[in-house]
């Protein structure tokens, strides 16, 4: 197999954590690129060539040019693994790991980019208070099955250890509590949070 040629296009609290944090579980070289993140013109020209829709992340290994998150976790578990990160189809929690490794995206995406529209990111004046309430009632339902549902009493989403279904689910919590709108979670999913995130290669692709 070919040695990785990693090119991992990052911005500090993007999806790009993603993918850096699955190379740093892995031990796997990477460099970072760092498009100017100028709202609006993410990259210039420049990076516009390389994603059409000027966001974060894309990543290069050697003549693969990749622009989804969650797909490049899988790329690089299934291309330099193998790794506990899988739950294979041969395990137990085979079918509820790929179920929460998609929730973390599918599910929690459109609550999620409202809170952030509507508390952070827009302009003020441009902020819909219903749209933002509405985001934190939906939420607040994900946020309790991901406690009972995904959680169960247990310390990991599926197989007994970090998967890339809690990396996925984990970024999502990042952005809530950024907005901070994560004090009235269940508690299970602080402690869950707060345990993952103590991780060194979670500290690591969080560095800068």
């Amino acid at each position: 197999m070919p040695a990785p040629d990693i090119t991992l296009y990052y911005a500090p609290l993007t999806r790009a954590i993603r993918p850096r944090w699955v190379m740093e579980e892995m031990g796997l070289p990477y460099r970072l690129e760092r498009p100017d993140f100028k709202h609006g013109n993410v990259g210039g020209d420049a990076f516009r060539e390389i994603n059409p829709l000027q966001k974060i992340p894309a990543m290069r290994d050697g003549s693969t040019l990749m622009l989804e998150s969650l797909a490049m976790m899988q790329y690089l578990a299934g291309k330099y693994g193998p790794t506990d990160l899988v739950v294979t189809p041969d395990e137990p929690d085979y079918a509820r790991y790929l179920e929460w490794l998609h929730f973390g995206e599918a599910s929690m995406v459109m609550a999620n980019s409202l809170m952030l529209a509507h508390t952070m990111l827009l302009p003020e004046d441009k902020r819909n208070p219903d749209l933002a309430r509405w985001a934190r009632y939906e939420f607040d339902k994900q946020a309790s099955v991901i406690a009972s549902r995904g959680l169960e009493g247990r310390e990991w989403i599926a197989g007994g250890r970090l998967t890339l279904a809690d990396m996925s689910i984990v970024y999502m919590l990042l952005l809530v509590k950024l907005v901070k709108q994560f004090d009235d979670v269940p508690d299970e999913l602080k402690a869950y949070f707060k345990r993952v995130t103590a991780l060194d290669s979670w500290k690591r692709a969080t560095a800068d």
